[in-house]
């Protein structure tokens, strides 16, 4: 479990920091710096969505993984944790970015993809936590720069790397035959269409329901093994 704790403290460490970078932004500067993010958003859900090797996977994933949560409206209970966080934490002042996109943002971006499913099998199956110290610094500089924008929210995330990795670190001897490369391909590639979908909302261009999305990253494991 350590380099999950220290990829933990590394976002904490890092909101942190972008909390108080924040305070000299103007709101001008804010939006501006949000459009700027989008566009880096955008890029990366571009080039990990390339990772997929069967479109079928896709987009059986994105459907069932949709119709999973929209019935659970996940985005719904999202927000009410959002508003509730809200009112205790956040300034009237405060720019208008809610908790809630804070902490998915964060979230997809900090656990979609290779680095956080590899990393914690290595550090549960040979104890060898190099890649998470690595990632760890990554996720580090990201979350100074999107805290500087979306606030507090992106420390919540770091609540969902040590539950998310710390899983599957734990684990790690159960799980490591399901996770095979394929199936860590595939479940980046539906991560990373979604995180296209988050980036067209920071941008702007949509309002999505981002988080009624997120089960279907889990999908591709059930469908790896018969497609």
């Amino acid at each position: 479990m350590l380099g999950t704790i220290v990829n933990t403290i590394a976002v904490l460490a890092g909101t942190l920091v972008g909390m108080i970078i924040k305070k000299g932004l103007s709101k001008k500067m804010a939006d501006t710096l949000m459009k700027g993010l989008g566009l880096c958003t955008l890029f990366l859900g571009i080039s990990g969505s390339l990772n997929g090797e069967n479109s079928l996977i896709l987009i059986i994933s994105m459907v069932a993984g949709t119709l999973i949560g929209e019935g659970i409206d996940l985005e719904a209970k999202l927000k009410k944790l959002g508003d509730f966080l809200e009112s205790k934490f956040k300034s009237r002042d405060e720019k208008s970015v809610s908790i809630a996109e804070g902490f998915v943002t964060a979230s997809l971006l900090f656990c979609v993809g290779a680095m956080s499913i590899v990393g914690s099998l290595q550090s549960g199956l040979t104890g060898n936590h190099e890649m998470l110290f690595n990632k760890a610094v990554l996720d580090c500089v990201a979350a100074i720069i999107f805290s500087s924008t979306l606030g507090i929210g992106v420390a919540c995330a770091a609540a969902f790397v040590f539950l998310y990795q710390g899983t599957i670190t734990l684990l790690a001897q159960w799980v490591a035959p399901f996770l095979t490369e394929q199936v860590i391909a595939e479940m980046t590639c539906v991560g990373s269409v979604i995180i296209i979908g988050l980036a067209l909302n920071m941008l702007g261009i949509t309002r999505l329901k981002v988080m009624n999305y997120v089960p279907a990253i889990f999908i591709p494991v059930i469908l790896c093994r018969f497609m």
